[in-house]
């Protein structure tokens, strides 16, 4: 099963992925990324990735090269990004507002589900 959505944060447009980074998933994910230009200050969330193949480790080393940085917690996540030699990995706080609550967010209309051929629209 794997998920990904670019979520603009008030930390910068963050990629959160969930699940198995494998295969076709990570070329769906790479293409999400690139549905436009590639946002400045890409913010990549891998913690709740729970395993990356060679496609995978592909995609993150070209994001990786294109200047975004990797959000990991865990075991996994920071030993792999530490291995492809990616950015530092450092933990995202969310902003909050004054009021306390958590910064809005807005989804890019584009989403990546686990089932073959399926692409779920969002709107908030």
């Amino acid at each position: 099963m794997f998920r990904a959505e670019i979520l603009w944060l008030a930390n910068g447009p963050t990629l959160k992925m969930e699940g198995r980074l494998i295969g076709e998933w990570a070329e769906q994910a790479r293409s999400l990324v690139t549905i436009d230009v590639v946002p400045k200050g890409l913010i990549v969330d891998l913690t709740e990735v729970s395993y990356i193949d060679s496609a995978g480790e592909r995609l993150l080393s070209w994001l990786g090269s294109v200047g975004a940085v990797f959000v990991a917690s865990g075991v996994y996540a920071p030993a792999l990004c530490e291995r492809l030699g990616l950015s530092p990995v450092r933990r995202m706080r969310v902003r909050r507002h004054k009021n306390n609550a958590r910064s809005p967010q807005l989804r890019i209309p584009m989403q990546v589900d686990a089932s073959p051929g399926r692409h779920q629209k969002q709107e908030e």
